[in-house]
């Protein structure tokens, strides 16, 4: 596939970094797809973007933990020239030690050429 297209893929994974460290809702949501839905790492389904935007202006401005959390895209598959499934490896740098997340994004390529998240499911790695 275009290394354009997995660039531009990469970029909206570090855009969801940057947003979720700055607690920037606004900028988290221009990532999304009007008919997105999302699940939140604690199963909460979200769906569609007036849900997903009513949860994230509440909960993300008002986010606490020491830390920081990185994100990276390891592994994109093509399902469609328009549409990836995208591994994204979620880790929480905390002072009691690192945690994950095993997020997966389904992207689509908009018209524009811009990709969006469309169905994506946060989900929390557990240990014990």
């Amino acid at each position: 596939m275009d290394t354009a297209d997995i660039k531009a893929i990469e970029e909206v994974v570090a855009t969801v970094e940057r947003t979720q460290r700055a607690r920037d809702a606004e900028g988290f949501l221009a990532l999304f797809h009007p008919d997105s839905l999302w699940t939140t790492a604690h199963g909460r389904v979200l769906i569609g973007f007036d849900a997903i935007a009513e949860f994230t202006r509440a909960v993300l401005p008002t986010a606490r933990w020491e830390g920081e959390v990185t994100y990276e895209a390891v592994h994109t598959r093509f399902l469609r020239p328009d549409v990836a499934a995208v591994k994204v490896r979620q880790v929480y740098h905390s002072p009691e030690g690192d945690s994950e997340g095993s997020p997966l994004y389904v992207m689509t390529k908009q018209k524009d050429g811009r990709w969006l998240l469309h169905a994506c499911q946060n989900t929390e790695v557990r240990t014990d």
